[in-house]
């Protein structure tokens, strides 16, 4: 096998399985009804947490798992990720209560906080330096597919058959994955694995994460002056400080403090996170609007929805040559701004009568454009000048970002156009697409502090920094000034007397 044919194979194993673990974090919105029906004697509060509990605990427990990643083997933990989700989908399909299937959806989540931070992990050194921002694109661009096509794919199946199928179509795909993945895939873990990372640090961050998550998930059911809102989301808070403090502090942080003050993973999180709002808010409103005041059927919506995808397919690969050879703020600032237009036209052209080739498709080529150009470039930014030894937990601090993201932008998404069966009326939708629109902006405001042509070219980060950046990760250093990939990067390590990465 070449070089070239073995690294579009290690995209196609890593896409199977982005595809799959973003899939089921909005494939099952769209068969949420269909699942109540088959459990009659659980309440809409109690069944929610088949939602919930996916969310939640896959926004938990990302940098974490990339964090183990690292240093047990970034393949070793991808296989047992894809078994681990590949296992729970079938025990899914299966259910014979909610409570089983909410503690299914847990299980899944875990395999797919697994997952995603080592399909980057283990795509970027396959690709030299100035084609990552392609091949990340591509990737990205899977799994923004794979969620905004959720409902489509949803409503097919939904429609088709039943709901118990939403779950089985990851079967052939997991396996495929996961058989081509034993045999193609190359080991590769942190060189100086050292001691294993902080276990309380670890507990303190999933527990941050998870009470955030819990708060802003729970506010759509129970409203933001909840005392048990106002108690999950003040717990996540005050745990941050004890985790701050306990990651600078140890010599393997759960929380690596080193990544946080890259210039490019600050910013491009931040970015990620304003424009992921934006991105799954739109598709739940979406979703509301052509079921609630078009009166598509589930199979109508999803076709509805599915060229804006099918654009951010095409476009993500010519964005991520692009973001190659000038830089990922050329690109992430004029495609969050178009996305933000796409988000616009809905609000000002969408009625009550459904017109869907004028007043519709144009926002859908719109939001496809922009998506394409966006957020899969940010994922690609977000480690851009990570460490290869730190390459999961650099990709798992992006997830994070995206998946914190989609929690805020849905609560508040919420908040103004009301849960299914209590819209507000058009006013409310047309707000909603306004909300979504702003966030896309600041996200493409965000963008505008990466430095230009942060992808190409030589590095301009300063050694002062490079070193201030080091603590407390010891080899950051020389490792930011290689930017993580090409000749550089070698020299550096060379002169370290340490190895890229350990690959057997």
């Amino acid at each position: 096998m070449t070089r070239s044919s073995r690294r579009w194979l290690v995209l196609l194993i890593t896409s199977l399985a982005a595809f799959m673990a973003f899939l089921d974090a909005t494939i099952v919105n769209i068969a949420f009804p269909a699942i109540r029906r088959s459990f009659p004697d659980t309440s809409l509060a109690g069944l929610s947490w088949v939602l919930n509990a996916y969310n939640i605990a896959f926004a938990a427990l990302l940098v974490p798992a990339g964090r183990v990643a690292d240093r047990v083997g970034r393949k070793r933990s991808f296989l047992a990720g894809l078994l681990t989700f590949t296992a729970a989908s079938a025990l899914c399909a299966t259910a014979p209560s909610a409570a089983t299937l909410v503690a299914l959806r847990v299980l899944q989540a875990l395999g797919a906080a697994v997952i995603i931070p080592t399909c980057i992990a283990l795509l970027l050194p396959e690709f030299p330096r100035e084609r990552r921002a392609t091949a990340v694109a591509l990737l990205g661009a899977v799994a923004a597919v794979a969620a905004a096509g959720g409902p489509s794919l949803g409503g097919l199946i939904v429609d088709a058959a039943s709901w118990r199928w939403i779950f089985l179509v990851n079967l052939p795909i997991g396996l495929l994955a996961w058989g081509l993945g034993r045999r193609v895939l190359a080991e590769a873990r942190d060189p100086e694995p050292g001691a294993f990372p902080d276990v309380a640090g670890i507990v303190l961050l999933a527990a941050a994460v998870g009470l955030i998550a819990l708060g802003l998930v729970k506010s759509t059911d129970w409203g933001f002056a909840d005392g048990r809102v106002l108690v999950a989301l003040g717990g996540g808070a005050a745990l941050l400080p004890a985790l701050w403090w306990r990651s600078a502090s140890r010599a393997a942080p759960a929380l690596e403090l080193g990544l946080l003050r890259i210039r490019s993973v600050a910013v491009s999180n931040a970015s990620t996170l304003a424009l992921a709002a934006g991105f799954y808010a739109k598709i739940f409103c979406d979703v509301l609007f052509l079921s609630a005041i078009w009166g598509y059927s589930p199979l109508q919506s999803g076709l509805a929805i599915t060229p804006g995808p099918l654009v951010t397919a095409a476009v993500a690969g010519p964005a991520g040559r692009l973001a190659d050879r000038f830089g990922p703020r050329a690109l992430i600032a004029p495609g969050a701004a178009i996305y933000a237009g796409g988000c616009a036209w809905y609000a000002l052209r969408a009625g009550t009568s459904p017109s869907y080739v004028n007043d519709w498709l144009p926002g859908a080529l719109l939001t496809g454009i922009g998506c394409g150009m966006s957020l899969p470039i940010l994922t690609s930014s977000a480690v851009a000048e990570v460490p290869p030894a730190r390459f999961g937990t650099g990709s798992a601090l992006n997830s994070m970002a995206r998946q914190l993201g989609a929690v805020v932008g849905i609560a508040v998404l919420v908040a103004i156009v009301g849960r299914p069966g209590e819209i507000h009326g058009l006013s409310a939708f047309d707000a909603g697409w306004l909300y979504t629109a702003s966030a896309a902006l600041l996200a493409a405001v965000a963008a505008l502090a990466l430095r230009p042509r942060a992808l190409a070219g030589p590095p301009t980060i300063s050694r002062a920094t490079a070193q201030q950046a080091s603590s407390p990760l010891p080899e950051m250093s020389a490792a930011i000034v290689a930017r993580a990939g090409g000749p550089a990067e070698a020299e550096a390590r060379a002169a370290a007397g340490r190895p890229s990465v350990t690959a057997r």
